[in-house]
């Protein structure tokens, strides 16, 4: 797959001119959420725009993964800009991508984006879930990969850790060491769905879901929610919070259905990173913090590999000393990731709120000293539609 940056000097400058300026989450060590729904996406909302120092009646943009329609009807907003991109996990770092985009071209000032599912709850109250984000499905998969036997969404990843493993060598171990690194940031988190030490033993001791997928490697199954409110860079110094501001952004896709992966050894964030990278102006020694999806051990792994920290193939080698964790030299995942603080089907939202609470120094026992640039990068489908952001706490 081909990573060369286009020329981007013609296009709008986005570099700096759009800020995150409020963020909110919302998950429990049970798994459970009492608000869902309108009601759990409306708090949210209010949540992130108390943390902006702004109302409801600023608002002008809205982003909902899949409704563009109701959920501003819900808000009682009549916006200017709305956006119902529907990326799966990677929507939230699309919208940051749009609303960036839109602000620097005057065309909104302040926009909300959102998300809640909670797929744990609606099982135990007998309520219909949302898991995953609920809105469509991939048909083709489901006429042409399930009717062979293809587990969904685990068989995917399964093929890319398999294909992984009989390229490079990749081992269990390995993959094994970044739920045990992402479980270390996890008990410094006392939301975290799991907060006890998790050894690499354990994880291969667990059950083995889809080979070689163990059930320690894959992601949890918990309530969720989470809004970020952005504004444009000149406006946000005069809020209530420190700014995040937008960087460098990058998206790109190249298959929906996990046999049409061109390489399942390599995303298509090996576009989007590069051209990320490229709008921040930055290099791979200036991220402080990498918040990476991980819907599976894998998927961290190919996200490491493909934004360049490692070469292709040696995702393996280059986590096993534990970096990622605690007084590690790579800080990955310091929520807990979607392995071990919470995952309610789209996990793109809580990367980027945790990002945010990193470069204001509000992490608190987790907290990276020092964090001044941050990478947000996040994945849709199965490792299909692949989003990458850079925040930054200076310009």
């Amino acid at each position: 797959m081909s990573t060369t940056v286009r020329d981007t000097t013609d296009t709008p400058q986005v570099r700096g001119r759009a800020a995150i300026v409020g963020v909110a989450d919302a998950a429990s060590p049970t798994g459970d959420l009492e608000l869902h729904g309108r009601a759990l996406e409306a708090a949210m909302v209010r949540e992130a725009l108390d943390d902006a120092g702004l109302d409801i009646s600023d608002v002008d943009a809205v982003f909902g993964a899949g409704d563009a329609m109701g959920l501003p009807e819900f808000l009682g907003v009549h916006p200017r800009w709305v956006d119902g991109t529907m990326t799966g996990g990677s929507s939230f770092e699309v919208h940051v991508q749009h609303a960036a985009t839109a602000i620097a071209l005057g065309l909104c000032d302040v926009a909300v984006s959102v998300y809640a599912a909670t797929p744990h709850s609606d099982r135990r109250r007998g309520r219909a879930n949302d898991f995953g984000g609920g809105r469509g499905g991939n048909f083709a998969a489901m006429t042409w990969e399930l009717p062979y036997g293809m587990r969904m969404p685990i068989g995917a990843y399964a093929l890319a850790a398999s294909r992984h493993m009989a390229e490079f060598g990749t081992t269990s171990e390995q993959l094994a060491q970044i739920a045990v690194s992402t479980r270390e940031w996890a008990t410094r988190n006392p939301r975290a769905r799991f907060q006890d030490p998790l050894t690499v033993d354990e994880v291969l001791a667990s059950n083995m879901v889809c080979s070689p997928l163990h059930k320690l490697d894959c992601c949890l199954q918990t309530d969720g929610a989470g809004a970020f409110v952005m504004t444009s860079a000149a406006r946000a110094r005069d809020l209530r919070r420190p700014p995040a501001y937008v960087l460098g952004v990058g998206t790109c896709t190249d298959h929906s259905m996990i046999s049409q992966m061109p390489d399942l050894t390599t995303t298509a964030t090996a576009v989007s990173g590069p051209i990320a990278f490229e709008m921040a102006g930055i290099d791979h020694d200036d991220v402080d913090l990498l918040m990476l999806y991980d819907s599976f051990t894998i998927t961290t792994l190919l996200l490491l590999e493909d934004l360049g920290f490692c070469k292709k193939g040696e995702g393996g080698s280059f986590v096993e000393d534990g970096k990622l964790g605690p007084g590690g030299a790579l800080p990955t995942n310091t929520n807990g990731g979607g392995l071990s603080y919470t995952h309610p089907g789209m996990y793109g939202m809580f990367l980027l709120v945790e990002a945010v609470r990193q470069l204001r120094g509000d992490a608190g026992a987790r907290q990276v000293p020092g964090c001044e640039v941050a990478v947000a990068s996040g994945s849709g489908g199965v490792l299909s539609a692949m989003s990458t952001c850079v925040l930054g706490s200076s310009v």
